[in-house]
């Protein structure tokens, strides 16, 4: 059952963890430790934005006419486990597979002060714009974890999707900035809101170095919230008011019912950063395009499992939902 008391959907099969991964926590931990996927989304191109600023992206191609394009969670890349493990999965079922970097996590700062965020559809236009400018593809898929689950869901939520942008896959989306925000703050999630922390003061820092005298840095260390970060960063390098304003504006929940394309969005119940907020059962009941699901186990992009081909279950939800759209 799900959280709040609404059947789980098992046309699929809902995912069942190995007997030693039972918790969300270690479901979370354990393939970013564990899993070693090889890089198969290799091929690098550098694109530049509208705007002066540059996206790097990693292609793996092998001639399909259909396009997956990945989008990593936050802090992460185009080479995270989980990026790839999808990607190579979409190879081997008969799609292209493109994963990109958001502005400054290719390895190299972007150019502009601007920073990514959760929000920040108009890059991933860009890409779309630029895959199907290839020529090549007829139909494009999105596919997202955590933050990017947010993202491409608030992409088709706000705007008319490119008629080739045939479907969404949305894994561990934070729909609800605001309280996932306040669920990560929690003591609970320490060892994960220390680790965000330390990588995005690394990036100010180093935007510091760069555009001196531009950002307030006083009392970076001391910052031990995203609450805090946002205020004084995310929200005014990207043109918002305040933390709470950047929210607001960049949830997906608010537009989930207005979405067109078939999507899933499967957020596991077990899931540590996810509060309640982010199981919109009722945003899924009005919009028969939104097919959401809430299997017990999963935690936090794991869905971890051991079998011989070296999927993951969500690697395989997502090619059974792609191929049936």
């Amino acid at each position: 059952m799900s959280r709040n008391g609404e059947k789980i959907d098992t046309a699929f099969g809902e995912y069942r963890p190995p007997w030693f991964l039972l918790s969300g926590h270690l479901q979370t931990v354990y393939p970013a430790l564990f899993r070693k996927v090889s890089i198969v989304a290799n091929r690098r191109e550098r694109i530049d934005t509208p705007d002066g600023d540059f996206l790097d992206l990693d292609w793996g191609v092998a001639g399909s006419s259909k396009l997956a394009i990945i989008c990593h969670g936050l802090e992460g890349s185009s080479q995270e486990h989980y990026a790839q493990g999808m990607a190579r999965a979409m190879l081997e079922n008969g799609w292209d597979a493109l994963c990109w970097n958001y502005r400054g996590c290719s390895g190299e700062a972007n150019r502009l002060l601007r920073s990514y965020h959760s929000g920040a559809t108009d890059d991933l236009e860009t890409i779309i714009d630029h895959a199907i400018a290839e020529g090549r593809y007829e139909r494009v898929d999105l596919i997202g974890f955590s933050l990017g689950g947010n993202l491409i869901l608030k992409y088709a939520g706000d705007r008319e999707t490119n008629a080739k942008v045939r479907s969404l896959c949305a894994f561990s989306a934070p729909c609800d900035l605001a309280a996932s925000s306040a669920q990560l703050a929690k003591p609970s999630n320490a060892i994960y809101m220390s680790r965000f922390m330390r990588s995005l003061s690394r990036k100010v820092i180093e935007k510091d170095f760069l555009y001196p005298g531009r950002l307030e840095m006083s009392g970076l260390k001391e910052m031990r919230t995203f609450a805090e970060f946002d205020d004084r960063f995310t929200a005014p390098l990207n043109g918002f008011e305040s933390a709470r304003d950047y929210w607001t504006k960049c949830s997906s929940l608010p537009v989930l019912d207005t979405i067109k394309v078939p999507t899933l969005m499967v957020n596991a119940l077990n899931d540590p950063f996810l509060p309640e907020e982010c199981y919109p059962h009722a945003a899924a009941r009005k919009n028969p395009f939104l097919e959401l699901e809430t299997p017990r186990h999963g935690g936090h992009v794991g869905f971890v499992e051991l079998g011989e081909d070296g999927l993951y279950w969500s690697e395989r939800r997502a090619i059974a939902f792609l191929e049936n759209v």
